[in-house]
């Protein structure tokens, strides 16, 4: 089986995470203690690429929970699924990262590291076929971010030939939680740049949004926020987990949707999305699910797509459909908007379609978008960064860690370079080609400046010639 192995890190990381096995467990009849209460032979097929069967027909996540402070875990340990977990992998430290990167990457992380990477080496030794790894945190505060890149950079030494996606969430403009949340994002997106394969890009501000305008929640909650990523994050492994028409795994979407390696940060997306009192009024069709998953309002990233250009879409299906129907549709949606991807990908969208639907609905899709537009979030919190850098406010909080000022400028200069790449292939045309660029060189532009150069140097040489002249004068 192509096994994942979940680790959840941080506060954040650890209450998205716990939702996201609510819904895996729903998904494949695991009830909250892990026993198999399901109605389908489906469910138990392929259950092993998130569950370990343990003694006596238990299936237990194969999930590592990870944080330098007990009370996440305790809250979890508490919870409806608290008895799910393996008690051996909580692993948390007692002093907290207090909201600094520097704790977390250097100090009081680096001495809980080995442990989580010692759990990582006994659950990928007891896999047969190891996919990847999953891995949820924010980049706001100062253990999700900080441990969470010194995590990722352990594995990815340790397994280079894996698959490493995460789904990290980012700063939003309007929900901040903490003041320093830039540097801890900046100096965390400076180690996801090199380190992972796919990062999906989830954004408190954008979930409010859904939440408020789409699903007419009046205050929505974090527990309604975390449902909407775990519905996303159980959409992207879904053709994994069940059989479907269309595979897609984790490695294939990687190779679809990543046209340079450091572009790999995506846009993730949901659909159907319905206020309770209105699902009555709404067909599920492919075309209905289409549509609103291109959607802005349904994107769960704060910037608009429409302002960019997507490089490479993916959309994953779920439930009974005709998959003619399905391209059509995808078809259909890219000559209709031809201006908003690139066209010097061709055939830049991904499809996958598996049978079965998610929990209590007929079809659902997921949808991840590699557009040019998130450039907006790194250009809106590279300016926050600079603010305060610029200052060097908060800074000895960090570099009493033992931390250097040029990691610093080297991290925001890296996000700069990344935010102008995107800007670069978003003007990209296809427009030039090889005979073309051949006969720019023998362009006027070119023999103008080859003219120039001949002046020039008729006028040396004349000038020469008079020196010559003048010194035979004299003498």
């Amino acid at each position: 089986m192509r096994e994942i192995v979940h680790l959840q890190i941080g506060q954040c990381g650890n209450q998205i995470g716990s939702k996201f096995w609510e819904v895996i467990g729903e998904e494949h009849g695991i009830n909250a203690t892990g026993f198999y209460e399901g109605d389908s032979e489906l469910q138990l097929e392929r259950i092993n690429v998130y569950f370990n069967e343990a003694h006596g027909g238990k299936y237990v996540p194969r999930a590592l929970l990870v944080d330098l402070e007990p009370g996440t875990m305790d809250s979890i340990r508490g919870s409806r699924i608290g008895a799910l977990f393996r008690p051996d992998n909580f692993i948390h430290g007692n002093s907290g990262a207090g909201n600094n990167w520097a704790k977390g990457h250097y100090t009081e992380g680096a001495e809980l590291v080995e442990q989580v990477i010692d759990r990582v080496r006994n659950e990928s030794e007891s896999c047969d076929c190891l996919q990847g790894f999953q891995l949820v945190h924010s980049l706001g505060g100062g253990t999700g971010s900080g441990m969470g890149t010194l995590i990722i950079n352990k594995i990815r030494e340790e397994y280079p030939d894996r698959i490493m996606s995460s789904f990290s969430v980012m700063p939003s403009p309007k929900v901040s939680d903490t003041v320093v949340e830039p540097y801890n994002a900046i100096l965390s997106v400076h180690q996801l740049l090199e380190n992972t394969d796919a990062t999906y890009c989830i954004d408190n501000e954008a979930l409010y949004d859904i939440c408020f305008r789409t699903l007419k929640l009046t205050t929505p909650t974090y527990g309604d926020l975390n449902h909407l990523v775990s519905m996303t994050m159980s959409g992207v492994t879904t053709s994994l987990r069940f059989p479907g028409q269309l595979n897609a795994d984790l490695r294939k979407l990687a190779v679809n949707m990543v046209p340079f390696p450091r572009l790999h940060f995506f846009m993730p997306g949901f659909a159907p999305l319905t206020a309770r009192g209105s699902q009555q009024y709404r067909a599920l069709t492919v075309p209905e699910l289409t549509q609103q998953m291109f959607d802005p309002r349904n994107m769960m990233t704060a910037c608009d797509p429409r302002r960019g250009r997507y490089l490479t879409v993916a959309g994953v299906f779920r439930g009974r459909m005709s998959t003619r129907e399905v391209d059509e549709q995808m078809l259909a949606i890219q000559q209709k908007n031809s201006n908003y991807f690139v066209d010097w990908i061709p055939h830049n969208v991904k499809v996958a379609v598996c049978d079965i639907p998610p929990r209590g609905l007929k079809m659902a899709s997921t949808f991840i978008g590699n557009n040019t537009a998130i450039q907006e979030i790194f250009r809106r919190v590279g300016e926050q960064f600079s603010l305060m850098f610029r200052r060097k406010a908060f800074l000895h909080w960090y570099t009493g860690e033992g931390m250097d000022e040029m990691e610093f400028t080297e991290a925001e200069s890296n996000v700069n370079d990344l935010v102008s790449e995107y800007q670069q292939y978003q003007d990209a045309t296809a427009d030039l080609d090889w005979d073309e660029e051949e006969e720019a060189s023998s362009s006027p532009a070119t023999t103008k400046v080859q003219s120039q150069m001949e002046v020039k140097l008729e006028t040396v040489t004349e000038t020469s010639q008079e020196t010559v002249e003048d010194a035979e004068h004299t003498v």
